[in-house]
């Protein structure tokens, strides 16, 4: 890396982030990034320090590969292999998107004279991860020209998302990354179905307002204002007119609701009064009524349908399907579940488990590991201590 020096090169990376890291507490943020962490340096664990430039992003982490394009896409998969075998084993889990993008970035200094990455190649793969769902891959079209060449097994391995519009209106053609035969061709093309032409312009209007949002906001006070003035100078009738025309798409809605409501519902009608012609005239005289009154109706029926939801939530929630087991791990230990890693201890302190009987095995780089058979039910806490001495 050295032997580069400060010029522009042309590599792949690796962008990932944590969702909704920012919303945590703060002892959940450090529970989260340790635990981040120590997955993805189990994902370049294979990569020479030389050839990889890590950047802290705060709620993630930018990975530089200065070598071989395929580092990049095994380190992808093998995160996401650590945080699928994670999934529902801890709470709360660890979510994270994930981006990859091939393209031209400069190597510099930073502030501290450490080995720092500037350039589009970055900021496309942040964009590219942007779009990603939790637990997702994204890549650019440049990675996947340039992976999807080194061999049949790659190719297949790729699959097309369409365009995507970021917030600077720049278009990115993205693809998900799954596994060798994971989707046929016409199984591809019903999942993704490439966003129509106006879609992208409508996108791209969104886009545009985000940008004179302040504007807007300012426009929509002085026109308010203005209403206001000209509804105070109005004539009574006026203003009753202005208040009919304000309140009739409320009105509207009300009813549509109402109407619907009653198709799932409808009236009864006993026989006797079917045949004297008294439950017909009841029935038009009580949708009358119920029009004449739709807003009051219509708040009635929400109200109603809050109350039958909460009714059919017991006291005592449904039975629990896991059990949880609680840890108290000195001086620190890795916890093994049946054989595989879950995570550190600590941050490690709780683990949801399925009933049933499993095999705990902690283990301590320093000490010889112990390992304990234990036996849960759904619902059941269990605690495990356990502190390695010599």
């Amino acid at each position: 890396m050295e032997d580069r020096g400060n010029k522009t090169i042309i590599c792949s990376v690796f962008f990932l982030d944590i969702v909704e890291y920012s919303k945590k507490s703060v002892s959940g943020q450090i529970s989260q990034k340790e635990r981040f962490n120590a997955f993805l340096s189990n994902a370049i664990r294979d990569v020479p320090v030389n050839d990889r430039i890590i950047l802290d992003t705060g709620d993630g982490a930018a990975i530089s590969f200065l070598g071989d394009v395929e580092d990049a896409l095994r380190a992808a998969l093998r995160m996401r292999k650590s945080l699928q075998s994670a999934d529902g084993l801890i709470d709360p889990p660890l979510l994270v998107r994930m981006g990859v993008n091939l393209g031209p970035v400069r190597l510099v200094k930073d502030i501290n004279g450490q080995p720092n990455i500037v350039g589009d190649g970055i900021n496309v793969a942040q964009r590219v991860m942007g779009f990603a769902d939790p637990g997702q891959i994204l890549v650019s079209r440049s990675y996947f020209d340039a992976a999807s060449r080194l061999s049949q097994e790659y190719t297949g391995m790729f699959l097309y998302c369409g365009a995507r519009t970021d917030k600077h209106v720049r278009e990115h053609e993205v693809y998900e990354i799954g596994s060798s035969g994971d989707l046929t061709g016409t199984q591809t093309a019903k999942r993704y179905k490439p966003r129509t032409k106006f879609a992208d312009q409508m996108h791209n209007v969104v886009l545009i307002l985000r940008g004179h949002w302040k504007t807007l906001l300012v426009w929509s006070d002085k026109k308010a204002a203005f209403l206001m003035e000209k509804f105070k100078l109005a004539s009574n009738q006026k203003k009753a007119m202005y208040v009919g025309a304000a309140l009739l798409p409320l009105v509207l809605l009300a009813v549509v609701i109402k109407v619907a409501h009653k198709s799932d519902t409808p009236t009864k009608v006993s026989a006797k009064a079917a045949q004297s012609g008294v439950g017909a005239a009841s029935a038009v005289a009580q949708t009358n009524i119920l029009a004449a009154s739709a807003p009051v109706a219509a708040s009635a029926v929400s109200v109603a349908s809050q109350q039958t939801d909460k009714s059919k939530k017991t006291p005592v929630q449904a039975a629990a399907t896991t059990g949880l087991l609680l840890f108290s791990i000195k001086p620190w230990g890795d916890v093994y579940l049946d054989g595989k890693m879950v995570d550190a201890s600590p941050p490690l302190t709780k683990l949801k488990v399925k009933p049933g009987k499993h095999v705990v095995e902690i283990k301590n780089t320093t000490f010889p590991s112990h390992t304990q058979s234990i036996k849960i039910k759904a619902g059941q806490k269990l605690r495990i201590k356990y502190t390695f001495v010599n």
